[in-house]
């Protein structure tokens, strides 16, 4: 099959809300961001797995940090081999297929999103080892910089490879975490059930809420400097606008937007763009 459609193919099934706007975007940035998204999903599934112990979650996603640290022309299935073979029955394709994904991205920006999942993994792999407890909005600054923020600052240095787009690093830093706080709130309830809170101690969903929208007043501006006629405009103001939308509906007592809702929203933005 066709790397790219299978690509593609995965993503849609993974998060169609991510799926619209990176098919949206132009050859090339379209297969880095793709990149970027479907390993960052690759080792979320391990991070985020139900039925692996914390130990066998921070041991596996150190050990992917390390391959992607001694890749020099990408990557096979047999650099994961023994980073996968004890947990191969509990694994998604979307983890399993890892190798893949960061040899899809353009080779002259490769080698910076294998940093970033590297970076990214090694960071995941420090709180499974603490089971994510966070005390104070330090500690909630530092995981959701771990990551999402360094998420938007990765988008920043891709927008800029790609065709000079320049922005704010702090506004792409605010960018990522608003993100990452609004899914902290939607999925509250879930990971409560599994043990985990990402809330610090003594917050509430109030302030959880201010700490999204502090955030997201950084975000508007990182995307309200975004030119005109840079790709990466439609991309995240997509993204955005689910966002506050998500943030809105669950101050006004909805869990998450339906599905129905997200399309109907992403519709009304890519006709107006």
């Amino acid at each position: 099959m066709n790397l790219n459609k299978s690509a593609l193919d995965l993503l849609k099934e993974t998060s169609r809300t991510f799926y619209i706007p990176i098919s949206r975007l132009p050859s090339g940035l379209q297969e880095a961001v793709a990149s970027a998204y479907l390993c960052m999903r690759a080792i979320d599934q391990i991070e985020d797995h139900p039925d692996l112990d914390n130990a066998v979650k921070a041991r596996m996603l150190r050990q992917i940090s390390l391959v992607l640290q001694g890749g020099d022309r990408g990557f096979t299935a047999e650099d994961f081999r023994l980073v996968f073979a004890s947990e191969l029955a509990h694994l998604e394709e979307v983890t399993l297929r890892l190798d893949e994904w960061l040899s899809y991205a353009p080779s002259d920006i490769a080698p910076r999103i294998w940093e970033a999942i590297s970076t990214m993994s090694d960071r995941m792999a420090h709180w499974a080892d603490c089971n994510w407890a966070i005390e104070t909005e330090t500690e909630l600054d530092q995981y959701t910089f771990s990551v999402a923020a360094s998420v938007g600052l990765l988008l920043s240095d891709l927008w800029s490879w790609y065709d000079g787009t320049k922005t704010d690093r702090m506004e792409a830093v605010g960018f990522g975490r608003g993100l990452q706080s609004v899914n902290i709130l939607r999925n509250h309830g879930e990971d409560f059930t599994r043990g985990v809170t990402f809330y610090p101690k003594g917050w509430t969903n109030d302030q959880m809420q201010a700490y999204s929208r502090r955030q997201l007043e950084l975000a508007n501006a990182y995307v309200g400097s975004l030119p005109a006629t840079s790709p990466a405009l439609d991309f995240c103001r997509i993204i955005l606008m689910l966002a506050h939308a998500t943030l809105e509906a669950m101050e006004h007592g909805a869990e998450k937007l339906t599905r129905s809702e997200v399309m109907e929203l992403v519709q009304q933005v890519t006709k107006a763009s």
